[in-house]
C-alpha cells in the first residue's frame, strides 16, 4: 500500500525518501500544490493514494523545458494531467481579454506560471517525451472541451482537446469514479485504447463497433459549415449530461476518425461523498510555496466546508450541468462535522465558518425522488420559468446541520457565502431556514443573484421573474425587523448577456435608481465553454428552440451596458450619457428624482438659452397672431 501521512511526493527526492523507485501516475497540474478538498487535484490523488497507486505530483511544469515533465522518469500507469481548478484562459484573461495581473493558485499570486490552454500545452509536452505513456486529461478545462467547442478568446470553433491534447482519455466531471476503473483497467494489463466502456470518459476510435447505441452528431465539418448545427450538436449534448438517460454520443472528425463521449460517471453515495473528504488531506499548500508567501487560492476555502455537488437550478450561463451535473449528492452531518472539529485545533482557526455549502448552498438533496432512480427530466428544468410541481424544497436538513456546526466549542459563527437561491426559499412554505440564515449565518450582507430585471433577458438567462426576486427582497426585509436586525441585500448583476440590448441595461439601470445601490463590481456576460449561453453567443440563437437572439458583442455597447449598471460613477458619465441618447431616453438626464444623470453644464448653459428663444419665438408668434386679428376687425 502506498503511504498515506503527509504530503504526496513534490520532486524525485520525495519520492525516493517513501523508497519508492518509480511513479504509478504522475499527477500534472497548472496550479501550485495544494492539498485540499476543495482543490480538484487533491480529491484525485487522495483518491487514487486510499486504493495503493503511488502518485506522484508535478505542479507548474515549465513548458518550454521538456526536462521539466520527467522529474520521476516515465509512470508505471500513466499521466493525469490538469490545468488546475480554473481554465486556464479564465485564470489569465478578464472578459475584455485582457491579460490579468496576478493567479490565485499560484505561490506569492505569481502571473506566468502556466500557459494558455494548459491542458493541451501539457499534452503534448508528455507525448514529445513518452511516446506511448497513457495520458488521461481531467479537470474543467478538458472537462467542458470534451467534444467540439466555441473558444471565446480566438473566436472560433475548436476540436475536442482529447486531440489537439494527443492525450488518450479524458475523465471529464468529478472524475473519481472513473479515474478509478481507469487505473485499475490499465493495472489490469488493458491497453489505453481499449477502454472504451467507463462511464465519464471520452475516447477516440476508428470506428463505432466499439459502442453501443450512440447518437451520432454532426461532423466537426458539419458544425464549421453551419452555426445551426452546432447548436443542434450542442443541445443534443445537453440534453444527454444525466448518468440514467444519456447515451453515447459520437462526433466524426473527416472519414475515419471518431471522437465518443460514454454517459456521466454515477452521483457518488453519500457514504462515499463521505469517503472523499475522509482522506489524510493536509489541509494546506506544500511547504515550499512558504518563502512566496503561500497560495492565495487557499485562503478563501480553508476554513469553508463542502457540504455538497450538483445543482438543479440550471441558470444558462453556468457550466454546472456539463461538469457536476444536475443530481444533487450530499455528505452526512457526521462527515462534515468532522471536518470542522479538525478546523477548530487548527492555530489559525479563528472560530468562524465560512461557508457551508457548493455549488448553491442550500441545496442538499435531489431536486425531487425519482431523479436517482430515473435521472433528470431532458427536456425541463426544476426551478424555470416556475418551479416544478416534483420539486422537494425543504431546507430542514440544512437547517440540523447548521445548528449542528453553531454548537461546535470553538466556533463563533458558521457563514454561507457560496449562494442561495432565493427561488428556491420562496417556494418553502416554511421560513425557519430564513429565519436562521438572518440571525445567525449573514455577517451584514446577504449576497444573492438575480443577475437581472428584464424578464424577457431573465428568460435567456433561465433564471425566474423579476417578481419572484422582488417578493423575495420584501420577505427578507420584514424578516431582518422582525429580528431587529440591519442587514441588506447585495444583488449580483450581469451586464451583456445574450438578449440584453441597451433597452434592457437601461431598465436595469433605472432599478438600481428605485433600489438605491451601485454596485462596486460588475460581471460582463463571460462565454465561458459549454454552456447554453455561450452557445447564444456564438450562433445567435437559443440552442433550445433555434429562435434568434440579439448578442451585444461590440466592446463599446458592452462597455455602455457596464456602465448603465455603474451609471453613478462620474468616469462613467459620457457611456451613460451616450447610451441614453441612443435609446432616446434623455427624459433620465437632469435633476428629478427619476433622473440617472445631471446634464452638462454646457448642455445645461445650451437648454436654457434655447428654452429662452423658445419663449422669445413663442412671443413673435403670438404678437403676430394679435396684429392679423387686428387687420382682420
Amino acid at each position: 500500500m502506498a503511504e498515506a501521512g503527509g504530503f504526496l511526493p513534490l520532486c524525485r527526492e520525495d519520492m525516493e525518501a517513501r523508497g519508492w523507485d518509480r511513479a504509478d501516475f504522475v499527477y500534472v497540474s497548472g496550479d501550485a500544490y495544494v492539498d485540499h478538498p476543495s482543490f480538484g487535484a487533491a480529491v484525485i490523488t487522495r483518491t487514487l493514494s486510499a486504493r495503493g497507486y503511488k502518485v506522484c505530483m508535478i505542479s507548474q511544469p515549465n513548458w518550454k523545458d521538456s526536462g521539466s515533465i520527467a522529474e520521476y522518469g516515465e509512470p508505471r500507469l500513466g499521466f493525469l494531467v490538469s490545468a488546475g481548478n480554473m481554465d486556464s484562459m479564465v485564470n489569465h484573461y478578464s472578459v475584455s481579454k485582457k491579460r490579468r495581473r496576478t493567479d490565485a493558485f499560484t505561490p506569492g499570486g505569481e502571473m506566468g506560471k502556466r500557459p494558455d490552454y494548459a491542458a493541451v500545452v501539457y499534452g503534448n509536452l508528455i507525448r514529445r517525451v513518452y511516446k506511448k505513456t497513457p495520458v488521461i486529461l481531467g479537470g474543467i478545462e478538458a472537462s467542458l472541451r470534451r467534444l467540439a467547442h466555441y473558444d471565446y478568446w480566438s473566436d472560433r470553433l475548436k476540436r475536442s482537446i482529447l486531440l489537439d491534447s494527443g492525450a488518450d482519455l479524458i475523465s471529464y466531471g468529478m472524475g473519481e469514479k472513473s479515474v478509478v476503473e481507469i487505473a485499475e483497467a490499465l493495472e489490469s494489463g488493458i491497453l489505453v485504447q481499449d477502454i472504451t466502456f467507463v462511464p465519464g470518459t471520452v475516447f477516440r476510435t476508428k470506428n463505432l463497433d466499439c459502442v453501443y447505441d450512440p447518437v451520432v452528431l454532426p461532423s466537426f465539418e458539419e458544425l464549421q459549415e453551419d452555426k445551426l448545427n452546432y447548436a443542434r450538436s450542442f443541445y443534443t449534448q445537453y440534453c444527454n449530461t444525466d448518468p440514467f438517460s444519456g447515451k453515447c454520443l459520437a462526433e466524426r472528425y473527416g472519414e475515419h476518425l471518431y471522437v465518443v463521449q460514454n454517459p456521466p460517471q454515477r452521483p457518488l453515495t453519500q457514504a462515499e461523498m463521505d469517503e472523499v473528504y475522509s482522506y489524510p488531506y493536509m489541509r494546506t499548500y506544500h511547504p515550499s510555496y512558504e518563502t512566496a508567501g503561500g497560495v492565495p487560492a487557499l485562503q478563501e476555502v480553508r476554513f469553508s466546508l463542502t457540504s455538497s455537488r450538483g445543482c438543479f437550478g440550471g441558470c444558462s450561463f453556468c457550466a454546472l450541468t456539463f461538469h457536476q451535473g444536475r443530481i444533487v449528492q450530499a455528505r452526512s452531518h457526521e462527515s462534515l462535522l468532522a471536518e470542522a472539529k479538525k478546523m477548530v485545533y487548527d492555530k489559525d482557526f479563528k472560530g468562524y465558518i465560512h461557508d457551508v455549502g457548493g455549488p448553491t448552498a442550500d441545496f442538499r438533496h435531489p431536486a425531487c425522488r425519482k431523479q436517482l432512480k430515473e435521472g433528470v427530466c431532458r427536456n425541463r428544468q426544476c426551478l424555470f420559468p416556475r418551479p416544478c410541481k416534483n420539486l422537494r424544497a425543504d431546507h430542514r436538513d440544512y437547517i440540523e446541520l447548521l445548528r449542528k456546526l453553531r454548537k461546535i466549542p470553538g466556533v463563533k459563527k458558521v457563514f454561507i457565502r457560496s449562494g442561495i437561491r432565493f427561488d428556491y426559499v420562496m417556494a418553502d412554505a416554511d421560513d425557519t431556514f430564513l429565519k436562521e440564515l438572518c440571525e445567525h449565518h449573514v455577517s451584514g450582507q446577504l449576497k444573492v443573484a438575480p443577475e437581472h430585471v428584464s424578464d424577457r433577458v431573465l428568460q435567456y438567462m433561465g433564471k425566474p421573474e423579476n417578481k419572484v426576486y422582488q417578493a423575495f427582497v420584501k420577505k427578507y426585509k420584514s424578516m431582518n425587523e422582525k429580528l431587529r436586525k440591519d442587514q441588506y441585500l447585495v444583488p449580483y448583476l450581469m451586464s451583456s448577456h445574450p438578449g440584453s440590448s441597451l433597452k434592457e441595461a437601461v431598465m436595469l439601470a433605472e432599478y438600481l435608481r428605485g433600489f438605491g445601490y451601485m454596485p462596486e463590481q460588475v460581471q460582463d456576460f463571460y462565454p465561458t465553454p459549454s454552456t447554453i449561453s455561450t452557445c447564444m453567443y456564438y450562433t445567435g440563437v437559443d440552442p433550445r428552440n433555434l429562435s434568434p437572439v440579439y448578442v451585444p458583442k461590440n466592446p463599446h455597447e458592452k462597455a455602455m451596458q457596464r456602465a448603465l449598471i455603474q451609471y453613478r460613477d462620474p468616469k462613467n458619465y459620457d457611456l451613460v450619457l451616450e447610451a441614453l441618447k441612443k435609446c432616446k431616453r434623455m427624459d433620465l438626464v437632469g435633476y428629478g428624482k427619476q433622473c440617472l444623470i445631471p446634464p452638462r453644464r454646457s448642455e445645461e448653459k445650451g437648454k436654457k438659452e434655447r428654452d429662452f428663444l423658445d419663449r422669445g419665438k413663442s412671443k413673435e408668434k403670438k404678437k403676430t397672431i394679435r396684429n392679423v386679428h387686428k387687420r382682420k376687425r
